[in-house]
């Protein structure tokens, strides 16, 4: 089994390093007496903490930084999954035609959600059939 060095560890946890040294940092000036605390601890969490989670961190990261109130780019949006927009707008097509009745929509709409794929949904409402008969 091999183990990650020291810099991989390092380079996979900046964010959180970066952000426990920013703490650190403005919590012993805060301690000391120094005047600067504040504006090191805004900067710090402002700058410092979301320029490294760009830099070093996972898409999870990076969303939790930059978000839209930010203007994501194209780059940091997360994939939309098309088929499952697809069985989205069906569902709700069917809904506004009347071939559902509310609880019918929500049920379907929670199982969509909850589901990966089209095919997941689809061999659910056949296990629900199923059941039924």
């Amino acid at each position: 089994m091999t183990t990650a060095g020291p810099l991989h560890r390092a380079s996979e946890n900046a964010t959180e390093i970066v952000s426990t040294l920013v703490t650190g940092i403005w919590l012993a000036a805060l301690f000391t007496g120094q005047d600067w605390w504040l504006g090191f601890m805004l900067f710090g969490y402002v700058v410092l903490v979301p320029l490294t989670a760009l830099l070093f961190g996972d898409r999870n990261e990076m969303e939790e930084w930059w978000d839209d109130r930010w203007g994501e780019s194209a780059d940091t949006t997360p994939e939309r999954d098309t088929e499952t927009d697809d069985a989205l707008s069906t569902l709700r097509e069917r809904y506004a035609r009347g071939e559902l009745t509310d609880e019918q929509f929500e049920r379907k709409l929670e199982n969509l959600l909850e589901t990966d794929t089209l095919e997941d949904l689809e061999d659910r409402e056949r296990e629900l059939l199923s059941e039924r008969e």
